[in-house]
């Protein structure tokens, strides 16, 4: 191999897809193939340099039971860039060759990962041999393989070697083996599309260019790579001085506010130095002030209790008076309870109410109740008998009259004996219309009944098709979660049926009624989805309509069809069913289901489901003779589909087979119809009832009928009836009107005897009743006189606590504002002792922050309050303080800087 642009020792890539121009010499000059062995040829020389060869450059390749070859040699031209020929010439078995005798992996050419796998078959070892120009003599590589041991056995010009000197050999000759660019087996093509930029220079670099332009190309790489390095440190090394000159001039500021901060701590400290003294003075003001208030306190509890001494006296002096006044109300009481006690006696004598305990007492005596009781019923008695001697005159008036208009009628009554005939001909009449009647009312419920069994019998179609609609619901809300556009066309087709001259059918998986559903996976394997949502339309116009109106408008997704005109839907398959049974058919797919003839005439004519068996998995079992003796296009087994074609170009059969999805849509049965059937049945079942609805109205009308006249018939008789037992009646009662008018005169009364007789019982009465009232009357009168006496003693006792609950209510006034007092007294002396003992503690304090013994005085700059803002104005803005400071405020400054130093 070479490429005559370069001078270099190179080879050139051989199973690239461009091919570069080739001269008469470039063609292979010799190619033999052999199917029986032969006896080897004697090896042949090494080839001396001559015409356009340059180092590298493949001059010969021989082969003996490698791949398809028992022996072959091939004898490239100086110009090998391509090998190129018919499917199957050999040209793969060339590649490998040269990629294995150049000691390339076995991997590299993507056929086997083993050595022994290029081995021809049935052969336990095989040779390739190449032949390399070289200057100083072609170089003869030769590798044999042992197929039993997987090894390779290594010779350089006929003298064993091993594949790592053969590597360093080819490697000197600049020949890459794994180089794409250099070499490019047929199968590593995708792979050399796929390289990078980077990496296809880097290859084109190893292939053509010297050893040392790669490195000296890496070295570049590794060059810049350090640049830029370079360039970043020197980068994040300006920022960061530039970030340190920004940091020392924010410190400057930092020290700046230190000082200030300083001066602010010394202040403070003198202040906090001075601070014990003034809340040791606020103190003692303050405890001043609260000695005077408890004293003007102490002086405010002695007034008031001077003052509540003669208040005591007086309620002393009211008591006693109240206790006499209350002895002497007891008195009056005990007066008052023996005397109402007696006019108790006296009134339980009246009212009879003191008669079980004291019977011994006015045994004579009769109680004023019962004498206006016996008064009452005196008078109650003579009303009753005045009230009966009126009664008894008004009935006998009453019963006279009676009399007499009973006479009256009776004499105007006529004879009984002429009514008998008309009676019995009513009766007669009343008899035929009441058989009629009965006739009339069982066919009544001869028609009820068989109405009752007519609309348990339709309840029963309703209910049948209720559950066929229910299956249909169902694959509607299939249709619905699966295809919702698809489900709003459907709804709108079936409002606007008017708007279409044919007929359109509804979505194929709507209409189509499988009749197993245990096959409903056939049809869905076989018809597509977007089919299966398709509308039908035996017209074009319609179908425009159609999708004008809801792709259009309302921008729905949906499918339609147009049926053929020529209809499909009975057309006969191309080969009877017994025929195909002995290979496990049992029915073609337009048998597995019902559909209206639009549909069934689409889905043969698009899909031949007249001309597809289903089988069993007797079928799968013989599939290849099925395919090879029915020869048919398309196949059904239990679980999988069939597919077969025949090829073009050999005549092949050629058969694919997938398995059955699950179907999802077809599974709910339908059966169309027996719901036709029910559908007829239901309107035979409503002419039934109507017709006898419509005779159990003219039979009601009927009974109607008949009911009055049997109404009248009775009226009549009645009527009659009541005539003819008139007259006897009116005997009756005026027999009976004249024996009680006899009675009534008989039973007389005197009324003035009885009145005299009571009007002198009601006198005797009257005599006693003012006897006993008049000895109660006494009674209450002494009653009376003693209250009185006991009500002013009262009055007296009232105002006596009146007196009293004033000057008790002085006095706890007084009290409750002593109490105040002397708590307010308390709570003054208490703040005055703590305000005492806080004076201690704050001088003691004092003279500890000052340093002070307790025979010291209290240096002057404290005994003065100094405002602080006055003594900070005094400092200037910033200045180093150089004067000397006392050793105590040297160690605050010190702790302060330590405790500033982290910032």
């Amino acid at each position: 191999m070479a490429t005559p642009s370069r001078k270099t020792s190179t080879s050139s890539p051989l199973a690239s897809k461009r091919a570069l121009p080739r001269d008469p010499s470039s063609e292979v000059p010799s190619k033999k193939k052999s199917s029986a062995p032969q006896a080897a040829p004697p090896p042949p020389l090494p080839l001396q340099s001559s015409g356009p060869f340059v180092e590298g450059s493949i001059v010969r390749i021989a082969m003996e039971n490698f791949l398809t070859y028992d022996i072959c040699e091939v004898s490239p031209g100086p110009h090998l860039n391509m090998i190129i020929g018919a499917n199957g010439t050999g040209k793969s078995s060339i590649v490998c060759a040269i990629c294995l005798g150049l000691a390339g992996k076995p991997a590299f050419m993507g056929r086997a990962d083993k050595v022994g796998f290029f081995v021809k078959r049935g052969c336990t070892k095989g040779m390739v041999e190449i032949e390399l120009f070289r200057t100083s003599g072609n170089l003869i590589i030769t590798r044999e393989i042992d197929v039993a041991k997987n090894q390779s056995f290594w010779f350089i010009n006929k003298k064993s070697t091993t594949q790592k000197v053969v590597e360093e050999q080819v490697a000197a000759l600049n020949i890459q083996v794994g180089n794409l660019c250099q070499f490019l087996p047929q199968d590593k093509v995708g792979e050399f599309a796929k390289l990078s930029k980077i990496e296809l220079l880097e290859a084109t670099e190893k292939s053509v260019g010297p050893p040392e332009m790669h490195r000296y190309h890496c070295d570049l790489k590794n060059f810049r790579e350090k640049e830029k390095q370079l360039e970043t440190s020197c980068k994040e090394k300006t920022e960061y001085l530039e970030k340190m000159i920004q940091r020392n001039e924010r410190y400057k500021q930092d020290v700046e506010r230190f000082y200030e901060r300083k001066r602010h701590l010394d202040l403070i400290e003198m202040l906090e130095a001075k601070r014990p003294w003034v809340e040791y003075e606020n103190v003692r003001q303050e405890y001043e002030e609260v000695k005077l208030a408890r004293d003007r306190v102490k002086e405010e509890v002695r007034k008031l209790k001077e003052g509540q001494i003669p208040m005591t006296h007086r309620i002393e002096e009211i008591e006693r008076q109240r206790y006499n006044l209350e002895a002497r109300i007891k008195e009056k009481a005990i007066d008052i309870k023996e005397t109402s006690q007696k006019c108790k006696q006296k009134q339980d004598i009246i009212e009879r109410k003191d008669k079980q305990n004291k019977p011994q007492i006015f045994l004579t005596e009769v109680c004023l109740p019962v004498l206006v009781h016996k008064i009452e019923e005196l008078q109650q008695a003579l009303t009753v008998k005045q009230n009966e001697e009126h009664d008894r005159q008004r009935r006998i008036s009453n019963t006279r009259k009676m009399i007499e208009d009973l006479q009256n009628e009776l004499k105007t009554t006529e004879n009984c004996e002429n009514l008998q005939p008309q009676i019995d001909a009513i009766t007669n009449d009343l008899r035929r219309v009441q058989e009629e009647k009965a006739l009339c009312e069982g066919e009544i419920i001869d028609k009820r009944e068989e109405r009752k069994t007519l609309e348990k019998e339709k309840k029963n179609v309703d209910d049948h098709i209720t559950r066929f609609d229910d299956l249909m619901n169902q694959k509607e809300d299939k249709l619905r979660q699966r295809y919702r556009d698809t489900y709003a066309a459907v709804l709108w087709l079936r409002n606007n049926r008017d708007k279409f001259k044919q007929r359109v059918c509804e979505p194929i998986m709507l209409t189509i009624n499988m009749k197993d559903n245990k096959n409903a996976k056939y049809i869905e394997n076989h018809i597509p989805p977007n089919d299966l949502r398709a509308f039908v339309f035996e017209s074009q116009e319609d179908m425009e309509v159609f999708l004008k109106e809801v792709r259009d408008n309302k921008k729905l997704r949906v499918n339609a069809v147009i049926a053929p005109k020529n209809s499909y839907a009975d057309k006969a398959p191309s080969r009877s069913l017994n025929e195909l049974k002995e290979y496990g058919f049992f029915s073609y797919l337009r048998e597995l289901f019902d559909a209206p003839d639009p549909v069934m005439s689409y889905l043969c004519c698009q899909y031949h489901i007249h001309e597809v068996p289903v089988g069993t998995e007797r079928t799968r079992e013989r599939i290849e003779r099925v395919i090879q003796e029915t020869r048919l296009k398309q196949i059904y087994t239990a679980e999988e589909k069939y597919v077969v074609k025949t090829s073009f170009y050999s005549n092949k059969v050629i058969s694919s087979n997938t398995s059955l999805k699950v179907a999802q849509f077809l599974t709910v049965t339908v059966d169309l119809e027996q719901r036709r059937h029910l559908e007829e049945q239901l309107k035979e079942i409503n002419r039934k009832l109507q017709a006898v609805e419509s005779g159990l109205i003219t039979l009601c009308e009927t009974n109607q009928h008949l009911e009055h006249k049997d109404n009248e018939l009775r009226q009549k008789k009645k009527d009659l009836l009541e005539r003819k037992t008139k007259k006897r009646q009116l005997e009756q009662k005026i027999s009976s009107k004249l024996g009680s008018l006899k009675l009534m005169e008989q039973d007389t009364c005197n009324l003035e005897e009885e009145e005299r007789k009571a009007n002198t019982k009601i006198k005797e009465i009257n005599v006693q009743k003012a006897k006993l009232v008049t000895e109660l009357t006494n009674l209450i009168k002494i009653c009376t006189s003693l209250h009185i006496q006991k009500v002013d003693l009262i009055l007296q006792n009232t105002t006596v606590i009146s007196e009293k609950n004033k000057l008790e209510s002085d006095y706890m006034a007084a009290s409750s504002q002593l109490r105040i007092t002397e708590q307010h007294f308390i709570e003054l002396d208490e703040s005055r002792q703590r305000l005492l003992q806080k004076c201690k503690e704050l001088m003691k304090r004092a003279r500890q922050v000052c340093n002070l013994g307790a025979e010291q005085t209290v240096p002057q700059e404290y005994q003065t309050i100094l405002d602080p803002f006055y003594q900070f104005s005094k400092y200037p803005p910033f200045q180093m303080d150089t004067t000397p400071h006392p050793p105590w405020l040297s160690k605050i400054f010190q702790t302060h800087w330590m405790k500033l130093m982290p910032y």
